[in-house]
């Protein structure tokens, strides 16, 4: 089998790395790779963030079997649809399912849907509506609604700061688009885990649980970043991991599949 791998972070060198052990997997081509990555497959420069067509030739010249996709925003502008279409097996989600990490307003509203517990939270398309509710409320956790590069999550500490943020995303565009609705919501506390699972709408496989590590600084100081480094597997007892599965897992397959 001939392998296309989309992505060139750390991500996908660790998917390459891992597919490249299958007795299955002939050869790997990765789009656009990376330095690590080149040690392991053949890497190509195609553009295909905006224009999935080049993909889609390069995929019929190497006759390539099955592709896995890593990054988001082609995810979101529905890479996985495109290249289905085209006849090639593709492991990611849909372009519409895909919006449950492209806005955290559709995932926000998504949750409150089908009762999937969420922090409480208000949706603005606009600064000045944004800093009169922090005014009142005081500071909250901001988010950006779409893509930021794992950045868009903003934790503050004082209304002025707030004031400050709300401007920088909404009025001096910090994020650009994806700054042009964001979520206000209230600040959890807790043991944070990332929890995964891979499905087919039907079979659902649990990957080991992780916690992800984003602040920039040491003693989990400054911005937060797309992730400083992770560890798995991170503590999730029998009872919470039924927990996971029957209050968050199996009313979201639920709520994609009614969705569509």
């Amino acid at each position: 089998m001939k392998l296309l791998v989309i992505g060139g972070g750390g991500r996908e060198h660790a998917l390459c790395w891992k597919l490249s052990q299958s007795p299955r997997i002939e050869k790997i081509y990765a789009v656009p790779g990376n330095a690590g990555i080149s040690e392991i497959a053949e890497c190509k420069k195609v553009e295909y963030e905006k224009d999935f067509s080049s993909l889609a030739r390069l995929v019929a010249e190497e006759g390539i079997d099955f592709a896995v996709i890593g990054p988001e925003v082609p995810l979101v502008n529905g890479i996985v649809d495109y290249l289905q279409k085209k006849g090639l097996a593709v492991f990611g989600p849909s372009k519409k399912a895909a919006l449950l990490e492209g806005s955290k307003v559709f995932a926000k509203r998504f949750m409150k849907k089908y009762g999937i517990p969420t922090a409480d939270f208000r949706v603005f398309s606009h600064p000045d509506k944004a800093i009169t509710y922090i005014e009142k409320e005081g500071p909250k956790v901001i988010k950006v609604d779409g893509l930021a590069a794992g950045k868009g999550v903003l934790l503050i500490n004082t209304r002025k700061k707030a004031v400050e943020v709300i401007k920088s995303i909404m009025e001096k565009k910090l994020f650009g688009e994806a700054g042009k609705r964001i979520v206000v919501e209230d600040r959890l506390r807790g043991r944070e885990i990332s929890f995964i699972v891979i499905t087919d709408g039907k079979i659902i496989r649990p990957l080991a649980s992780t916690q992800d590590h984003k602040p920039l600084y040491e003693g989990d100081k400054g911005p937060n970043t797309g992730g400083m480094g992770a560890y798995s597997p991170a503590f999730v007892s029998p009872s919470l991991y039924k927990k996971i599965m029957k209050r968050i897992i199996a009313p979201t397959l639920k709520g994609m599949k009614k969705e569509g």
